[in-house]
């Protein structure tokens, strides 16, 4: 099962020759799963984001997700079933060795890592990422990566959704033998934006920018090579 999470998705596209549209309407089958970790650190963060999320992009990518996204342990061989998993949080993160080669397994295999920092998350989050690939460090995205300008154009990066020490949003990356496996946005907080309105209160036009990047993940995570 592991080794074809990729190969399966570029099958359809081979088959197909279809847009992009096409390509994510192909994947009717395929749920995008939450990650629950241990440490102590709240992976349940955020309840209502992916749900939104996956509504946003039903009705804006014409994709055909499963409404309801899955929680997934670190080490559930079942993880492979997922292309797309999301980990957010503000606290403690510990992967045991046997967890981090799972998920490194996984994202070898085709699957793909989104990180999204709901502040607090960082300074754990890393070197666990590192156990994951000791070999390898995050990078900076350029304004000009590719998930940045898929159906939706962000110029300047991640937009700002809310505040916490004055400083920019980034969008880091692993990038292995030239595929990018792992996107973190720190400084974001994406997430938030993807709840319902009432739960921060965040504008329609923050709430709108942020579920847009967040499409932008997730059509970049099932339509690159």
């Amino acid at each position: 099962m592991k080794k074809y999470i990729k190969p399966i998705l570029a099958i359809i596209f081979l088959i197909t020759g279809f847009g992009v549209q096409q390509q994510l309407k192909a994947q009717t089958a395929y749920q995008i799963a939450l990650l629950k970790y241990k440490g102590g650190g709240d992976w349940y963060a955020n309840p209502t984001s992916l749900p939104n999320l996956i509504a946003f992009c039903n009705e804006n990518l014409e994709t055909a997700i499963d409404p309801e996204p899955v929680t997934i342990e670190v080490d559930n061989p079942d993880i492979f079933n997922y292309p797309f998993i999301h980990i957010t949080g503000h606290g403690n993160v510990v992967f045991s060795h046997d967890e981090a080669q799972n998920l490194r397994e996984y994202l070898l295999a085709g699957g793909f890592l989104h990180i999204d920092d709901n502040y607090g998350l960082d300074q754990y989050i890393r070197p666990q990422m590192k156990k994951v690939f000791p070999e390898l460090d995050f990078v900076e995205l350029s304004y000009d990566h590719p998930i940045y300008h898929q159906k939706y154009d962000f110029p300047k990066g991640l937009p700002k959704i809310h505040e916490h020490d004055n400083k920019p949003p980034q969008g880091f990356g692993l990038i292995y033998e030239g595929r990018l496996l792992c996107f973190y946005t720190y400084e974001s907080d994406l997430g938030d934006g993807w709840e319902d309105q009432e739960v921060h209160d965040d504008s329609q036009e923050t709430r709108l920018k942020a579920l847009q990047m967040g499409a932008n993940i997730i059509q970049y995570a099932f339509t690159s090579k």
